[in-house]
């Protein structure tokens, strides 16, 4: 399923409509949980019946699309569902029970509901709220794909406007040089990423470069009145900045992760459990603006898209192990240098961390490894 979003230009009673829209969803979607509830052994079919039930009973929830409305109570069952799941595989600590959601962002609509215009410049809301018709700004050909690929329209609310993304149905495959190249990584604070060839790419911290425009902006939104036309103006223009910061680290993430997989063959990373290194109060803002999460998300991605390997291997002893003679060196965190007793081995402690990351994914499939041999043989000759 491929993604592309453009952004929605029309009126502002265009937007209020789609603002309308929005609201009725995420009240269908509370509905829907507050059926399964009050209610035993509800499924996923009942809280599909549900919507035509609402339907009656608000006129407003009937002006929504009716695969909208499904759409809705969907989002209900997912939460639903991951709840189940948390529990029936006894995951530890919070299980995640589905909560009620006092602001809606997204209203999602499937294969009715909306029309596309010729060349794909136009889309045009054909629902009870009367949206009407708005021009797409972007880069993305939609004239490309034909309507019956196109299984979603999400329309998303942000701060700096609204946004159309269309769900296309296609499988996205590029070409890929198969050179037989492996590499492992670690991630860090100090640096991004350090690889198995002492390679490095410097951290950005975004967050903490904009912190002094942020900290400022904040400073004007506490100094308005509560309730105040000036005081929405502010909060607007700060979600602003913290928009701008989050498309900024995307950018970094992506490019860094294509760039990474397109050079590689294997590429081994640690499975590491961010939610929990983000309880240390000392260094939860610096990991959260690392985003290691997304990076190896975008990493697991491409390396489907360039049909190579991204193996996630865990993390213990990745950085206390020596990767020349597997001696267990202990160090704390404020020891940068990895110096070895047995064999006399001095490096960086992250490139000695990234050897042994890509030792332990070597070591966990060797039928990936096989076929790299291979590939490494026939390009050789």
């Amino acid at each position: 399923m491929l993604v592309l979003e453009a952004k929605l230009k029309g009126k502002q009673y265009q937007y209020d409509s789609l603002d309308e829209a929005i609201r009725t969803a995420l009240f269908i979607r509370n509905k829907a949980l507050r059926h399964w509830m009050d209610n035993k052994d509800v499924g996923k079919n009942d809280l599909q019946k549900l919507c035509a039930v609402l339907a009656k009973e608000f006129e407003f929830a009937k002006k929504l699309n009716s695969m909208a409305r499904q759409a809705s109570a969907d989002r209900a069952w997912l939460a639903i569902k991951r709840f189940y799941h948390n529990c029936k595989t006894n995951k530890p600590g919070k299980k995640g029970f589905p909560r009620f959601k006092k602001r809606g962002h997204s209203v999602e609509y499937k294969t009715s509901g909306w029309q596309l215009g010729t060349e794909g410049k136009y889309i045009t809301f054909s629902d009870g709220f009367n949206s009407g018709k708005f021009k797409l700004v972007g880069t993305r050909d939609l004239s490309f794909y034909s309507l019956q690929q196109i299984k979603r329209v999400r329309i998303i609310k942000r701060a700096d406007g609204y946004y159309c993304q269309f769900c296309v149905d296609v499988k996205r495959q590029e070409e890929h040089q198969h050179s037989g190249h492996q590499v492992g990584i670690d991630v860090g604070l100090e640096f991004f990423y350090t690889d198995s060839n002492g390679d490095t790419v410097e951290n950005p911290r975004l967050l903490r470069k904009a912190e002094k425009a942020l900290r400022r902006q904040q400073r004007q939104v506490s100094q308005r009145k509560k309730g105040s036309s000036n005081r929405r103006k502010e909060v607007n223009t700060l979600a602003k900045k913290h928009l701008k910061v989050s498309r900024q680290r995307k950018d970094f993430v992506v490019k860094t992760a294509r760039a990474l997989v397109q050079s590689s063959d294997l590429v081994v990373y640690e499975d590491l459990q961010v939610k929990n290194m983000v309880k240390n109060r000392r260094l939860a803002k610096s990991i959260s603006d690392a985003s290691w999460s997304l990076f190896t998300d975008w990493v697991d991605y491409y390396a489907k898209v360039f049909d190579t390997w991204a193996i996630a291997v865990a993390p213990h002893y990745t950085s206390t192990d020596c990767s020349v003679c597997g001696t267990r060196v202990k160090k704390s965190l404020s020891t940068r240098t990895h110096r070895c007793h047995t064999c006399g081995t001095v490096m960086h402690r992250d490139h000695n961390a990234a050897k042994q990351i890509l030792l332990k994914g070597i070591h966990s499939v060797p039928q990936g490894i096989r076929y790299l041999k291979l590939v490494d043989r026939t390009t050789s000759v």
